[in-house]
């Protein structure tokens, strides 16, 4: 076929579906619907257009031409389709489903593959192994038609996830079935279930891993094409292909599974790696791949549908007839049976009955089945009666869905209101316009005086603005509870967050990794309050200021091997979060007062200000308990938030000067370069010094003033450094050995066995009873805050004390004075009741193995002590 007609068809084509939505719309059919119209109507008239004028018979011409093979649906379309319906999708939206989803993808597969095979297999000719893979072919759905027709009627956002979600996985695993099927049939064994779920798992969960793997490579490469739109673009487009095919021919895994998870990646993570404007034309531009793809798809399969169906017989009309109820009984077992068990069970959220409903009429069929079906003619050694009986059914089978479940879909949806607003958004609806008509009215009549407009000409505005107002009760939003108008104002303020950190990321006031960070955690919370209102609100918050899990293995790892590095790492990735969240908080109080307020009322607000004012409080305490121990660090980083801010408003504002023809495009270049050389350097901060050296330390803890300098040396290289963050929980007990601490900066609580809390500060030392005395002493210690201490294991303090005898008086003078308050407390205790004597101060010494001879120690008055 010629280079030029070929472009000229697929011309022809494109001109030809961007008149199919408006078309649909019009016609209130399904845009897939409609395109396997037209497709059919295009595929019967190519073979007889001799009628035709010149143009439109090359046109028709070059279509008939065409070679349409099930590689080139799977090869060139499919991947787009996958790729762009995975990076549309929230993926904590479908986390949130995940279950269900799962459900319907894969177990609603098997189901349906076992039915419908062993259903054909009893009432036609045909042999197991083929009823099967009909089975498989037919279990994938299609929700292209579904989707639209739930964005065109406003369906709930759940009821679209769960079936995006589900056509997104089921695809790979109808494909899977398909392609072990035909190698068992190309072998001609009987299938075995055991190879059968093996193959399907390896397949399943190895695409998914090889899609992380390539989703996360280029994500990690964005940001070396940073500033350069259509080279990431470029990059997600190549992504999409090479997942698949890497995937399906290199690592024999499912390609599907491989291209989904790489779509989810990118649209996860991609907002935060590459510049926000990027990510916004890269959604428009897959928006724009995905309407060819899935209209070209749809176009070229139905124009198959005479040539498929040409042999039909009426045995075959049957067994289309079978196949479609026994699918939509196979559908309706999930649907109705292991949707609500998973509900009850506590494995997912409970699906509304009128979402199953749709769920169940929604398993339309399309391109995909058609494409295996295609492939299946393809295949030689399949003997030409199973072809035939595969394509037909199967092509008659997607027909029926389309037109049976399609057109009954937006009826039904009618029927059970699912396209209506609910109570909630309906009075909040309703407020809004009250609040925006009443300041219409003001601003209007504003204009009207400024620009001499006389009243006759506002009489008729007034009369709208009166009509409209009339028309709405006013008094409908109380009509809801208190508890409801405070969850509803949690939500707004909870996505307001959301777009306010990507504001932030915009303007490139933070970095990807705190960008990332932070919106993840706005949308943990957002889900929360979603589901939980202010109760679930106030629990984010306390989940928010908890440690992150790296932060953590970090400080863990610290204590194990004593170095620092990644702990510094991660207490500066807090700080900026902590300063970030703060900054919002704010922002967030004074959006409630001027933008929420009117809608919910003064005492609603009120109740959602002291909400927020709470969490500002715990950040302003987190924050400063760093900024305490960290002041140097704490002004790095204002500087350099200052510094971003700056850079983004002169940027900002050299932008608006240059689209008021201002300045040249290349003035505008040269002041943005400038701009980077003013702030740049005020944007870095450096490292996050945790000052854990152990002999700037020890020089900091008034226990060790006046020693010698060998003295002060020799401690510091058994003295271990560690750094306790606020609420950690600091061991005196190490394996089978005791340690001891020094505080040499911070707080440690020390909760005692009578109930009571002793605070140490710098220079005060605990765990030295259990050392001294040989067992395990009761107290348990907390730090305060940012605590810097120096351990010493049990060894260490046996050796040190027989080689210092400073050091050894001055810690038996805090172990003598501490036995005699236990001594106080336990008589106390038993009512004056006789106890059986305390080890004195030659058995303490006598266990860490002091010599005898220097046991007479004596208390020092200035000894370090502890209120008890």
């Amino acid at each position: 076929m010629k280079i030029g007609l070929l472009v000229f068809g697929l011309a022809g084509l494109l001109a030809l579906i961007s008149f199919m939505p408006p078309l649909a719309g019009r016609l209130r059919l399904p845009y897939s619907v409609l395109l396997a119209i037209v497709g059919f109507v295009l595929g019967v008239i190519i073979h007889v257009h001799g009628w035709a004028p010149g143009v439109v018979a090359d046109f028709l011409d070059s279509l008939q031409n065409f070679e349409i093979s099930s590689e080139t649906f799977l090869y060139v379309f499919l991947p787009v389709l996958l790729f762009e319906a995975a990076l549309a999708m929230n993926i904590r939206r479908l986390l949130d489903d995940i279950s269900p989803i799962l459900v319907m993808a894969i177990v609603a597969v098997v189901v349906c593959t076992v039915a419908v095979g062993f259903s054909l297999a009893a009432i036609s000719p045909y042999g197991l192994v083929v009823c099967l893979m009909l089975g498989a072919i037919v279990a994938t759905t299609d929700p292209v038609a579904v989707v639209g027709i739930f964005r065109e009627v406003g369906a709930p956002r759940r009821l679209t996830t769960l079936v995006e979600g589900e056509s997104l996985f089921n695809d790979a695993a109808s494909i899977a079935l398909y392609s072990v099927l035909l190698s068992v049939l190309f072998s001609g064994g009987e299938p075995s279930v055991t190879q059968v779920v093996v193959s399907f798992l390896l397949s399943f969960i190895g695409g998914g891993l090889a899609g992380l793997v390539m989703g996360r490579l280029a994500t990690s490469l964005f940001r070396w094409l940073r500033g350069w739109p259509p080279a990431e673009i470029t990059l997600t487009v190549s992504l999409a292909y090479l997942t698949f095919y890497v995937a399906e021919h290199y690592l024999g895994v499912s390609g599907v599974v491989a291209t989904v998870v790489a779509g989810l990646v990118v649209g996860s993570n991609g907002r935060t790696r590459m510049s926000p404007t990027t990510f916004e034309q890269l959604e428009g531009a897959w928006a724009q791949f995905g309407f060819w793809a899935n209209s070209l798809i749809f176009l070229f399969a139905a124009m198959l549908i005479p040539r498929m169906m040409a042999e039909i017989t009426w045995m075959e009309v049957l067994l289309i007839l079978v196949v479609f109820i026994v699918t939509l009984g196979a559908r309706a077992v999930m649907v109705y049976g292991l949707l609500p068990l998973l509900g009850r069970l506590r494995l997912s959220t409970q699906v509304s009955p009128s979402y199953r409903a749709v769920m169940l009429l929604g398993g339309l069929r399309g391109a995909v089945s058609l494409a295996l079906a295609l492939a299946v003619t393809e295949q030689p050694a399949v003997p030409h009666e199973a072809r035939q009986f595969i394509a037909v059914v199967t092509t008659g089978f997607v027909l029926m869905t389309l037109f049976v479940n399609g057109l009954t879909l937006r009826p039904l949806i009618a029927r059970l209101g699912l396209d209506q607003l609910s109570p909630v958004d309906r009075t909040l609806r309703d407020q809004a316009q009250i609040v925006e008509l009443e300041a219409l009215r003001l601003r209007i009549d504003e204009i009207a005086r400024h620009e001499h407009i006389g009243p006759e000409v506002l009489e008729r505005l007034h009369a709208v603005f009166d009509a409209s107002q009339t028309s709405m009760d006013a008094a409908q939003v109380q009509q809801l509870s208190m508890d409801q108008k405070v969850a509803v104002g949690m939500g707004i303020l909870a996505g307001r967050e959301e777009e306010m950190f990507f504001e932030t990321l915009k303007a490139q006031v933070v970095d990807w990794r705190t960008a990332e960070s932070l919106l993840a955690r706005a949308e943990r919370l957002g889900d929360m309050v979603r589901t939980g209102g202010l109760a679930g609100f106030e629990s984010a918050i306390e989940g928010d200021l908890r440690y992150a899990s790296t932060l953590r293995l970090a400080l863990r790892l610290h204590h194990l091997t004593g170095k620092p590095f990644w702990l510094g790492r991660e207490l500066a990735r807090r700080f900026t979060n902590l300063m970030c969240k703060w900054a919002v908080a704010r922002r967030l109080i004074q959006f409630a007062r001027t933008d929420v307020q009117p809608l919910l009322g003064a005492e609603v607000t009120d109740i959602i200000i002291a909400a927020h004012q709470r969490r500002l409080a715990l950040l302003e305490g987190a924050l400063q308990a760093l900024t305490l121990q960290y002041p140097s660090y704490a002004r790095h980083l204002q500087e350099a938030y200052l510094a971003r801010m700056a850079r983004s408003l002169e940027r900002m504002h050299y932008r608006d000067m240059l689209t008021h023809n201002l300045i040249s495009g290349e003035a505008y270049s040269d002041l943005v370069q400038q701009v980077e050389m003013r702030w740049g350097p005020l944007e870095t901060h450096p490292g996050l010094d945790i000052a854990l050296s152990a002999e700037a330390m020890v020089q900091r803890v008034s226990l060790f003033e006046g020693l010698d300098e060998a003295t002060m040396s020799a401690i510091g290289k058994v003295l271990k450094p560690r750094l306790a963050v606020p609420g950690q929980a600091i061991h005196t007990r190490i394996g089978r050995s005791h340690a001891m601490y020094f505080v040499a900066s911070g707080a440690v609580a020390l909760n005692l066995p009578d109930g009571t809390t002793a605070e140490l500060g710098s220079g005060q030392i605990f765990g030295e009873m259990a050392l001294a005395m040989n067992h395990d002493f009761q107290a348990q210690a907390r730090s305060i805050g940012y605590s810097r201490l120096l351990m010493l294991q049990e060894k260490d303090f046996k050796r040190l004390l027989a080689q210092f005898p400073v050091l050894r008086d001055k810690i038996d003078a805090i172990v003598h004075q501490r036995l005699r308050a236990v001594e106080v407390w336990r008589q106390f205790e038993s009512g004056q009741r006789q106890h059986e004597p305390l080890p004195d101060l030659h058995a303490a010494r006598a266990v860490a193995s002091v010599p005898q001879e220097q046991a007479a120690a004596t208390t020092q008055p200035d000894a370090p002590t502890t209120a008890l």
